[in-house]
């Protein structure tokens, strides 16, 4: 959904990773180079410590782009080793597929959104507008979400799964903030252990017969700038002092603001949006490169023997792994 908030956003499907394959470009147009310093990703080369050239492929042809926040800096890391909470957009962040693109596919409308989206390019476009014009365009009904979410389980992107893990062993609270649906997010929050309560998204509304009915609009969510919305209020509810925000663009890259995520780190390895990404403190094309840079991070929190215990025990599960 990232493409409708925002103008002069250069999309470019990432290509490589797993046996995803974008239906807008062929395989061949990007090459994945496996040794790269600056991460796994498409077309990267080494050129100095920190620059990283991605050659980006479109429609009209192909460039190279330089990013040089491909390798973060020493407070970056620090934010990133200790911070308070992790807050991940879902849609080609956690997952590989922009959900309601999939849903609209389903339903037999996906050549009608995608031609919406297309023309909402040319634009900026309020969220909200953005949203009700999509869904619009085929009223999913109860009974076929239903069918959905039994026939598409959720593709998520490879490390995700073991990024969270680790996050919650070293005691980082972990948060869901999309501009997609809940009911298509619970799943993929059930598979990583993140609890309803920690998933910040919008819900899709249906009369009792199961038609279509709309969406719930008082969500934050569901409104531009929304997902900042609704980092202020994780922050200022549970009292976090450093909080960093994960995802692949704009409304993400808002989210960085005075009372909101303290970094932002530009996950590219589904879709690389280049003006997101050059505003990224970190830019990463593999959940890898943050898992390697977390490490262990032992929290006591309020002298708690048990915490303690916890703490000395996956140090230990961790050498042993080696």
């Amino acid at each position: 959904m990232e493409g409708l908030v925002s103008s002069g956003i250069n999309t470019v499907r990432v290509f490589g990773i797993t046996k995803h394959q974008s239906r807008f470009l062929p395989s061949s147009t990007l090459h994945l180079r496996n040794n790269s310093v600056c991460g796994f990703g498409i077309g990267v080369e080494k050129k100095e410590k920190k620059q990283c050239f991605v050659v980006a492929a479109s429609v009209g042809g192909s460039k190279v782009v330089h990013f040089e926040n491909t390798l973060p800096s020493k407070e970056v890391l620090e934010l990133w080793r200790n911070g308070d909470a992790v807050c991940f957009d879902v849609d080609s962040t956690v997952c590989l597929d922009e959900g309601i693109d999939e849903l609209a596919e389903f339903c037999g409308a996906g050549k009608a959104v995608a031609e919406w989206t297309a023309r909402a390019m040319g634009g900026s476009v309020p969220f909200e507008e953005a949203l009700a014009a999509r869904l619009s365009l085929f009223n999913p009904s109860l009974s076929q979400l239903q069918d959905f979410l039994e026939q598409k389980p959720p593709r998520l992107s490879p490390g995700i799964e073991e990024l969270v893990q680790k996050l919650k062993a070293n005691g980082i609270v972990v948060y869901l903030i999309s501009g997609g649906f809940r009911q298509m997010i619970n799943p993929v929050a059930s598979i990583l252990g993140i609890p309803q309560e920690n998933i910040f998204a919008n819900q899709l509304l249906f009369r009792s017969s199961g038609e279509f009915l709309g969406f719930d609009k008082n969500e934050p969510t569901s409104r531009s700038g929304g997902k900042a919305v609704a980092v202020q209020q994780i922050k200022k509810a549970h009292g976090f002092k450093t909080l960093t925000m994960v995802g692949d663009g704009a409304t993400d890259f808002e989210a960085r603001r005075p009372g909101g995520a303290d970094m932002f780190v530009c996950y590219a390895g589904v879709q690389l949006r280049e003006s997101v990404a050059a505003k990224a403190d970190w830019l990463v094309f593999s959940f890898k490169d943050l898992i390697n840079s977390l490490g262990f991070v032992c929290r006591v929190l309020g002298g708690s023997l048990l915490a303690l215990r916890t703490c000395i025990f996956v140090l230990l599960f961790h050498r042993r792994g080696r």
